[in-house]
């Protein structure tokens, strides 16, 4: 590909996480270093949707101060969208309207931050262009907290967000077993059809305050294993602790929910979770007439900056810029991904990974990692996990309160 000149352009993708602006601020603040080659940095409001509407943000307008404050700020600050493209094949009418929009605006850099759905939008975007005669590199930028991201040793946000669970669970042992009366607490850990997040309870666990019993999707749910369980630690000990993926399906490919709520889908056809401690609670009192308390961290865990890992911060960081100087080079239709060199002491580095291999494809907890009896996960996955929740990296104190970025958000005037 040609040395091209023009526009970049950064849309964020799927569930918000701690350190997603992260990797905005590595496009946007690199993209600003490179004047000769790129005229413009755009930020779509709401991913693809704000590029069908030809709604962006001006990032040139933004204080550099503000953009280095991404870095520790939660969620998507351009906005996040749910849309999923269809096939080409079957309809091309987002696609021809995408070529139509980065041609009028000269957008010859696209950077899709996203999840396993987002790079699948990525590919497709890619494998459009090259055919439609309009010249622009396509780079994916991973994000998920649930770490199922598949081409990369691990993915920006889970570390973060896997601190967040093993920490949260250690001040709630404190909390749970303080009474000299019976107690079950069910914690709901987000996870559809990968565990990671879940497991990052075992770092609990290694430190002698976690969860008694863990449950993730990579095994079958059975209910009566679960009743049983909890009542043998419960006449062991008084009390019990569980950690739970949302995502748990039993023999019959259900979510617990689903035995007791129709679930709405999102628009990629994925069921819409949550209710999976409330409702395994409610059995658990019903049986073993105990005090039961169900806990959802739901978006607490995605969100929790004040508990970021500093690895995880950094490394989302210099994914962005990554991807920007590899886009530079001419590199499209890859993902900037991470390939671990040792866990002790911990070194990686940064590869591409060709994003049709991470499109749509799932890494799950390997099997091999999971404890019998639902007791945990093993030595393996700590040594996994643990680097990736070192050191502490988050925003400065205003009024004791942490100073978030503040961004101008200006919109680019439509053409």
């Amino acid at each position: 590909m040609s040395k091209l000149k023009g526009v970049v352009l950064l849309g964020q993708s799927g569930g918000p996480t701690s350190v997603i602006n992260a990797s905005a601020a590595g496009v946007f603040l690199e993209a600003l270093k490179h004047p000769d080659r790129i005229t413009g940095v755009y930020g779509a409001v709401h991913g693809i949707k704000g590029i069908l509407n030809e709604d962006f943000y001006d990032m040139t307008k933004e204080d550099p101060k503000e953009l280095e404050l991404l870095k520790n700020t939660p969620a998507s600050m351009i906005g996040s969208v749910r849309y999923k493209l269809a096939d080409p094949k079957v309809d091309d009418t987002d696609y021809k309207r995408l070529v139509e929009v980065f041609r009028k605006y000269n957008i010859r850099y696209f950077f899709y931050n996203g999840g396993n759905d987002s790079m699948d939008t990525a590919h497709k975007i890619s494998e459009f262009m090259k055919n439609s005669g309009w010249e622009c590199t396509v780079i994916g930028i991973p994000k998920t907290i649930d770490n199922d991201l598949y081409g990369t040793d691990h993915s920006p946000g889970y570390g973060s967000a896997a601190k967040y669970v093993a920490t949260t669970l250690m001040e709630l042992y404190h909390d749970a077993t303080v009474y000299d009366t019976k107690q079950v607490t069910i914690v709901e850990i987000m996870g559809r059809n990968a565990g990671w997040l879940t497991a990052a309870s075992q770092l609990a666990i290694e430190k002698g305050q976690g969860p008694d019993l863990v449950y993730l999707p990579e095994q079958v749910f059975d209910y009566d294993k679960f009743f049983s369980d909890v009542e043998k630690v419960l006449e062991e000990k008084g009390k019990v602790i569980v950690a739970i993926s949302e995502g748990v399906q039993d023999a019959e490919g259900k979510y617990i929910p689903a035995h007791f709520q129709e679930l709405r889908t999102d628009s990629f056809g994925h069921a819409q979770l949550g209710g999976t401690a409330t409702i395994l609670a409610e059995q658990v009192q019903e049986r073993l007439n105990v005090k039961v308390r169900a806990i959802e961290f739901s978006l607490m865990q995605r969100s929790g900056a004040h508990l970021a890992s500093k690895v995880d911060v950094r490394e989302a960081f210099h994914a962005g810029v990554k991807g920007v100087r590899e886009a530079l080079k001419g590199t499209t239709d890859k993902m900037v991904a991470f390939k671990r060199i040792s866990s002790n002491p911990y070194k990686m580095k940064y590869v591409l990974a060709p994003l049709s291999m991470a499109a749509n494809t799932e890494q799950k907890v390997p099997l091999e990692w999971i404890l019998p009896d639902n007791k945990g996960l093993s030595k393996e996955f700590v040594e996994y996990a643990l680097p990736l929740i070192q050191g502490d990296d988050k925003a400065p104190l205003e009024d004791g309160l942490p100073r978030f970025a503040n961004l101008k958000l200006v919109r680019v005037p439509k053409k």
